[in-house]
């Protein structure tokens, strides 16, 4: 008889484009998170929480074909439907709020949080699995619902920790680059084709510069590895207007070094009072104090009423986004938290209104030790088309998501976050007889609402015990052994304070600051507080 075949082990390791987190990541989540939820609440808005599992119809993104059934989602085939896991929360969203159209309230204000999947090729920073956060708010077509969002995403950027001017929102318009393209002699079916090679070559501005956008425009770009891109075919006049809108900030800043053009479109002759457009306050025009920025608004929103021209559809963008600040303002939310800005451009095919995108401005050290700024935490934007695909009317919506992972690490950036979680007391086992009297001490202490545990062990030697509480960063340890028992007392070893003095005192300094605290066993639970709270 031939001798079976030994069946190999598994591998031990985490599947290409996915991670595991352990306790101090899921905890750091789990509390910003939570915040974050308490400034939706209070805004009004209700939780949601959608299946894992849509169906590939309602995804509608990803279609699966008959040779890669798996294309952009993870996919399979049940009866006679295609099944998938969710690539994003937008999607289910849409689906709920047509399937329970006649049972939610309109408008309907939902957040919803949690893990989303895309079938993609992994990289750095790439993964297949990964949080989203978002909020939203189906069936209001005034933009009260967009500045709303704005303001929400600005209090809580705040509320987990992101100060004011480590931060700025930028919103923007779809309708104003609709304008600029009718301006440009490209609305209309017949020019649907060079209307979506402009649109690429704009969402590519961060990426290609202002020159790339530019050679994309016209006749096209050849890359560094030589492979040519075909272009737009515009006309160099028509290729001005479309950089018009994509350097926009250029020409405003322009504006705003020129005093007098600043004095005339803010309707004022007190040139004097604009001299130093970035540094004055200019309350000689406004009444009160106000910085440069807000003095930007008004000109970015000037220079894009010149973009749009006699446009009816980038007319009433303008408008829309004058609104927006009106709104904005009348809250106190001015410019040196969100500001008007044409450079942001993200998802032009998806949007069909205001976007917004929240940067953190702050300083970071990247990989190679080159300082640079943090960038994006979160975006979104106004899309009025996706419900319509379940109920062939369009549907207004809003509403933003942020960037889970991002935001973490923008906290740690800052010292918001500890890298390593504080572990629970734990107590010693000196004699395992006596473990119940060890699990009625790590009971008096959980009622206290301290985090604790009993060592569970071999307990035979001590020195391991103590190693596997270091192990998890453990900031006391009770040692009781016979000898305690027989006097009523316990042993207290503040395990945080005795790695200081190990590590940076003298012999002299470390007798006068002893580390280990022998108390009567019922003041056990007000020691360790006191020495908790001193350790902050």
């Amino acid at each position: 008889m031939a001798k079976q075949k030994k069946q190999p082990r598994p591998k031990a390791q985490t599947p290409k484009g996915f991670q595991d987190y352990f306790g101090a990541d899921v905890t750091a989540r789990n509390e910003m998170l939570s915040k974050i939820a308490a400034v939706y609440h209070r805004y009004g808005f209700d939780a949601l929480e959608t299946s894992a599992v849509e169906t590939v119809e309602a995804l509608g993104k990803f279609l699966p074909d008959v040779d890669r059934p798996n294309e952009g989602v993870f996919a399979w085939q049940e009866d006679n439907d295609w099944l998938a896991l969710r690539y994003d929360l937008t999607a289910p969203l849409a689906r709920v709020a047509a399937q329970f159209r006649n049972d939610l309230p309109s408008p309907y204000r939902r957040y919803a949080m949690g893990p989303v999947w895309r079938n993609e090729k992994p990289g750095p920073g790439r993964f297949r699995q990964f949080y989203q956060c978002d909020a939203d708010t189906v069936g209001a077509p005034s933009v009260a619902a967009d500045a709303e969002i704005c303001a929400m995403l600005s209090d809580t950027l705040e509320e987990v920790g992101i100060p004011r001017g480590d931060y700025i929102i930028r919103v923007n318009n779809r309708k104003v680059l609709n304008g600029v393209l009718e301006v440009a002699g490209l609305s209309g079916d017949d020019k649907e084709v060079e209307r979506g090679i402009v649109l690429r070559a704009i969402d590519k501005l961060d990426r290609l510069g202002v020159d790339g956008v530019r050679a994309l425009l016209g006749e096209g770009r050849k890359d560094e590895s030589g492979d040519f891109t075909k272009g737009a075919g515009l006309s160099d006049a028509q290729a001005d207007v479309v950089m018009g809108f994509v350097d926009a900030n250029a020409g405003i800043d322009e504006k705003l070094r020129n005093a007098a053009e600043v004095a005339s479109v803010l309707g004022s002759e007190n040139v004097n009072a604009l001299s130093n457009a970035y540094d004055s306050p200019f309350t000689a025009l406004f009444g009160r104090d106000i910085g440069a920025s807000e003095v930007r608004n008004t000109v970015v929103l000037a220079h894009l009423e010149e973009l749009v021209r006699d446009s009816e559809v980038g007319t009433a963008g303008v408008s829309e986004l004058r609104e927006i600040v009106l709104m904005l303002e009348s809250q106190g939310y001015f410019s040196d938290r969100i500001i008007i800005d044409p450079s942001v451009v993200r998802g032009l095919g998806y949007y069909t209104g205001p976007v917004y995108e929240a940067e953190l401005t702050f300083e970071v050290t990247d990989e190679k030790g080159r300082p640079r700024n943090f960038g994006s935490v979160a975006g979104g934007g106004r899309y009025d088309d996706l419900v319509k695909r379940f109920t062939g009317q369009a549907v207004p919506a809003t509403g933003v998501s942020i960037g889970v992972d991002r935001l973490l690490a923008a906290l740690r950036a800052k010292g918001r976050i500890e890298s390593a979680e504080r572990g629970p007391v734990v107590v010693t086992v000196m004699d395992r007889d006596r473990m119940a009297d060890y699990q009625s001490m790590v009971a008096e202490l959980r009622a206290a609402g301290i985090r604790s545990e009993v060592y569970l062990g071999n307990p035979k030697n001590f020195g391991n015990q103590l190693k596997y509480a270091d192990k998890r960063n453990s900031p006391v340890a009770i040692i009781a052994g016979a000898d305690e028992f027989d006097q009523g007392i316990v042993q207290i070893k503040d395990l945080i304070l005795g790695a200081e003095i190990a590590k940076n005192a003298t012999l002299e300094e470390w007798k006068d600051r002893p580390s280990q605290y022998e108390v009567p066993r019922a003041q056990m639970v007000a020691k360790v507080r006191e020495i908790l709270d001193g350790q902050g």
